[in-house]
């Protein structure tokens, strides 16, 4: 048979089809060339009883840093931080006080609140935001108030001097369910003195007695993941107990509470661990993990290779 002879055409289409489907391949066989990741067949690979073991246990081992990494990233983490200032600078130098008290032995009508401060301020018998509550058939009483206090030293007292007729012999035993300062505080992750007083006990003390309680208030800041700030007050309390005698005679009693700020206020912050860090701690346990376990299993197949070598020498 003759072979038929191609025409020009047809012989520079072909080169053409040719060319165009040898670049690719050249292109790919160039960019193998930057592989760092080099692949071994199995058939030139040995697999080990010892390096199953240390596999299993390399994968296991990951996946114990991975769910405790994890347990950390989903976790919010509370950091706290100390600095001179006054956090609240919007409160307009005031600071909201919560209390609740029970004189079992001290009628409602004799009961009122006080309030003295270093700026001159002198309040008897403050009734706004307050509740007086009967107790013991009206024998005793409960008082709840609400009221604010300058940012200066000063003194709130639970006493009679307000009553229309002052009693001879006030009974100012007492227990005092919650004092607290500024906003209220519910997170788990901060524990701090925000009610020191709450659950105070005094009614075994001597009924004519006059009670003191020196308050130290610390400036509080809670700023949470979305930086909404809510601003409390930690304090720390003495108290003393004493019968008070003047040149006229006896005091009549109260129940006082004599506070002063602290410079330093304490801020919380809530944090999270960002997502990039998650991600760069579980990439380095994998690498890690899996480098050292590579680097004990060659030691132990060297190792095991060099005593079979040592083992069969023996035998010749």
């Amino acid at each position: 048979m003759v072979p038929v002879p191609f025409s020009g055409a047809v012989h520079s289409w072909l080169l053409t089809v040719l060319r165009c489907t040898s670049i690719p391949a050249v292109a790919a066989v160039a960019a193998s060339r930057f592989d760092i990741y080099r692949k071994v067949p199995k058939d030139l690979t040995q697999p080990t009883y010892t390096g199953a073991i240390i596999s299993i246990c390399c994968c296991l081992f990951i996946l114990f840093l991975f769910l405790s990494e994890l347990t950390g990233f989903i976790t919010t983490e509370v950091v706290n931080e100390l600095y001179v200032d006054d956090p609240d600078k919007d409160s307009g130098g005031k600071i909201d006080v919560s209390l609740n008290i029970s004189l079992p032995n001290l009628h409602c009508e004799l009961v009122g609140l006080d309030i003295q401060d270093e700026m001159g301020r002198h309040e008897v018998g403050h009734i706004d935001n307050s509740m007086k509550i009967p107790l013991n058939n009206g024998a005793g009483c409960r008082f709840e108030g609400q009221f604010s206090i300058n940012k200066v030293p000063g003194n709130f007292h639970v006493s009679t001097h307000s009553a229309t007729a002052q009693p001879q012999n006030p009974d100012m035993t007492h227990v005092i369910h919650k004092l607290s300062f500024g906003d209220t505080l519910q997170v788990q992750n901060v524990h701090g003195a925000f009610n020191a007083l709450g659950g105070a006990d005094r009614l075994t003390s001597n009924p004519l007695a006059s009670h003191d309680y020196i308050l130290k208030i610390v400036p509080t800041v809670y700023e949470d993941k979305s930086g909404k700030q809510r601003y409390s007050y930690q304090y720390t309390v003495a108290n003393k107990e004493y019968v008070a005698y003047s040149h006229t005679g006896r005091i009549i009693p109260a129940i006082w509470f004599r506070y002063d700020l602290s410079p330093i206020t304490v801020k919380y912050t809530e944090r999270r661990q960002p997502l990039y860090r998650f991600i760069t701690t579980i990439c380095a346990i994998i690498g890690g993990t899996f480098t050292v376990a590579g680097i004990l299993d060659s030691c132990i197949f060297t190792a095991s290779e060099a005593w079979k070598k040592i083992q069969l020498g023996k035998m010749h």
